[in-house]
């Protein structure tokens, strides 16, 4: 069926389209009963099988396939996203400021490479605007629901050398609203913002950052949120073992490999007529799975594997490259709401085979 939803929605801009899709899904999904009908309809009734669960950096997944922050950047499809069967939701990227984001046209398919390439740059309502959506969403949340994840960047004005202070702003704002916590320096689309995975600015940035979550737990009287580093693929083996280093010292919870790639290596596309941006999707495959098993390698630390995860064999391949839990995104646009049955299908499989 989705097929045939896929080829007219594709005749439109992506992100037009994605923006018809989410209001039509959240439309459809408006009633406690067409909610519950579709989660039992598509098989997603992940929490009543404990054992396609994980338990990672303290908490429960009722499964371990996620979505990837950048799909509901403000928070405002959490309750139908729910309905597809998630284990968890990543929101975001969230900036401490709102802003527009690059001008568009900023999203392009590239079917030939099952991909996209984009240059959104975080566009988003800001922190505070996003803690106010969540706080009525969940205020009125009934029923079981995923892990939130809420991910994080910096605003694109904000200064580099200023950029702890953001981060700190929206960490503020989410804090109380999250299940874990990313913070996001790995976006090619932010001026100079992956010159923050560099060791000496990673680890005073993610000192700061850690100070605070320790700051507001206390002040909740609940411990620190679990809080992950996002990663671009396009670092080589010095830069990771640094990034885990830095890791260990600032006691983060997990990492996030990866992010999109500024590589445009053997692409069927021709994408010199679209300009900057990072590419997602199957090009991803292999890069994000080498990573995954490199800091594998290099530590114990929970690692989300994203990155190319259109079909089963992807997300076992992740999970046995190292990866604790997955993250699916360009995969999701091309596969559609089934894949995640298909996903989480794929490792009851081999739970129960032991294959």
């Amino acid at each position: 069926m989705y097929s045939w939803l896929r080829t007219p929605l594709f005749l439109l801009n992506p992100e037009l389209a994605h923006e018809l899709a989410m209001k039509s899904l959240a439309a459809s999904l408006s009633s406690n009963a067409t909610w519950e009908a579709t989660r039992e309809m598509l098989f997603l009734g992940a929490p009543t099988q404990p054992e396609l669960g994980a338990h990672v950096f303290g908490l429960d997944f009722p499964n371990r396939v996620g979505l990837a922050a950048g799909f509901d950047k403000n928070a405002e499809y959490l309750k139908p996203l729910a309905a597809l069967g998630f284990g968890f939701i990543e929101i975001g990227t969230v900036t401490g400021l709102p802003q527009p984001g690059n001008p568009r046209p900023r999203l392009f398919r590239l079917p030939k490479d099952e991909a996209l390439l984009n240059r959104m740059g975080f566009n988003n309502d800001g922190a505070e605007s996003v803690a106010r959506r969540l706080d009525e969403t969940l205020s009125r949340w009934d029923g079981p629901r995923p892990i939130l994840g809420i991910n994080i960047g910096k605003t694109k004005v904000v200064p580099l050398d200023e950029a702890a202070s953001d981060y700190v702003l929206s960490l503020r704002h989410l804090h109380s609203f999250a299940d874990y916590l990313v913070v996001n320096v790995s976006s090619p689309n932010t001026p100079g913002l992956r010159e923050l995975q560099e060791k000496e600015p990673l680890s005073r940035l993610l000192g700061e950052i850690q100070e605070e979550n320790h700051s507001q737990s206390s002040k909740l009287g609940v411990p620190p949120k679990p809080l992950l580093l996002k990663i671009a693929p396009d670092l080589e083996r010095g830069a990771l073992e640094d990034i885990v280093e830095v890791a260990s010292d600032c006691q983060l919870a997990g990492l996030i490999a990866t992010n999109t790639t500024i590589s445009r290596d053997d692409l069927k596309t021709d994408t010199s007529k679209l300009g900057s941006g990072g590419v997602s999707g199957r090009p991803l495959v292999q890069r994000s799975r080498e990573v995954v098993r490199e800091l594998r390698g290099m530590t114990a630390l929970p690692i989300i594997g994203v990155g190319g995860i259109f079909k089963p064999e992807d997300s076992l391949a992740m999970f046995d490259a190292g990866a604790d839990l997955c993250q699916v995104w360009t995969g999701f646009i091309y596969e559609g709401p089934r894949m995640v049955k298909r996903l989480v299908q794929a490792g009851s499989v081999r739970l129960y085979t032991g294959d």
